[in-house]
């Protein structure tokens, strides 16, 4: 069966191993990844321990994978018109970085407004835009992230209105498999998004318990070790037309005391077998 997704190591899943970023790209490239998610903070490091942006890219490059994304954090969605200038202002630096190294994409969670209440999704779409427009001048995308226990962007249908109601051409959402059981939105939404909605997808899987309300990162589990419905996710994916990453992003204690090669082959193994049981029989090709 042709696999219409590429899989991707969001270096959250070996955070806790410690590693510089050269060592997590050396490990995503053994473990037989196509790309990889690395978090702003590990090339800030990296580049403050007297690394060169231009070698990191070819390392990658030669490594044979892509950056579709990055993980960064900054506050572009908060009340304080003067926070969110210098939220923009690092969001400009975070991008710089990501595009040095030839990524293309950066996430844009609802950082520094988590306990937020009543924030209107059109206010919200207004900063997003704003945001965007950084973007355009950087030649990197910030993409709407979900965080399921924040107050805004809790859940499918608000990260997918700030989007829409942005009105740009950019715009386009970061949902996760654990995040969205975290906010409550039911996975069905997924249905009515389009191919362009989605660039990376987070993948993960969570254990019954404990329940949705104090369910936290540190639960994820590898895809199809829990009881998230994955098949029925990554049939809704293929049926929209995504054609994007799935990214392996876990926070599992136990995985962090394992070798971390062993972590994220481990991790790519089990999110291709779902895929696999998932899509079998069907037609279409990557």
């Amino acid at each position: 069966m042709s696999e219409p997704f590429g899989y991707c190591l969001n270096t959250g899943t070996i955070r806790g191993h410690n590693l510089g970023i050269v060592e997590q790209v050396d490990v995503a490239a053994k473990a037989g990844y196509g790309a990889i998610e690395p978090w702003i903070d590990s090339i800030e490091g990296y580049v403050e321990a007297g690394g060169s942006l231009r070698d990191l890219r070819r390392r990658i490059a030669d490594a044979g994978l892509k950056v579709p994304s990055a993980i960064g954090f900054a506050p572009w969605i908060v009340d304080s018109a003067a926070r969110r200038s210098a939220g923009l202002e690092q969001a400009r630096r975070e991008m710089d970085l990501v595009r040095q190294i030839g990524g293309t994409a950066i996430a844009a969670p609802p950082a520094g407004a988590i306990k937020r209440k009543g924030l209107s999704p059109y206010v919200a779409a207004e900063r997003y835009r704003a945001l965007l427009e950084v973007g355009r001048e950087m030649g990197v995308v910030p993409i709407a992230e979900l965080w399921g226990f924040s107050r805004p962007l809790s859940r499918l249908g608000e990260v997918i209105m700030v989007a829409v109601e942005s009105g740009h051409p950019d715009a386009c959402i970061l949902p996760d498999v654990y995040h969205i059981y975290k906010g409550g939105s039911d996975y069905a939404g997924l249905k009515l998004l389009g191919p362009s909605a989605i660039r990376v997808f987070h993948m993960n899987d969570f254990p019954a318990r404990p329940p949705r309300e104090t369910i936290t990162d540190a639960d994820r589990v590898y895809p199809g070790d829990g009881v998230a419905p994955l098949r029925q996710i990554l049939r809704d994916l293929d049926a929209i037309g995504f054609r994007g990453w799935l990214s392996l992003e876990l926070f599992n204690e136990a995985y962090y005391k394992q070798p971390a090669p062993k972590v994220a082959k481990t991790g790519l193994a089990k999110m291709r077998s779902v895929v696999r049981k998932s899509l079998a029989g069907r037609k279409a090709g990557r």
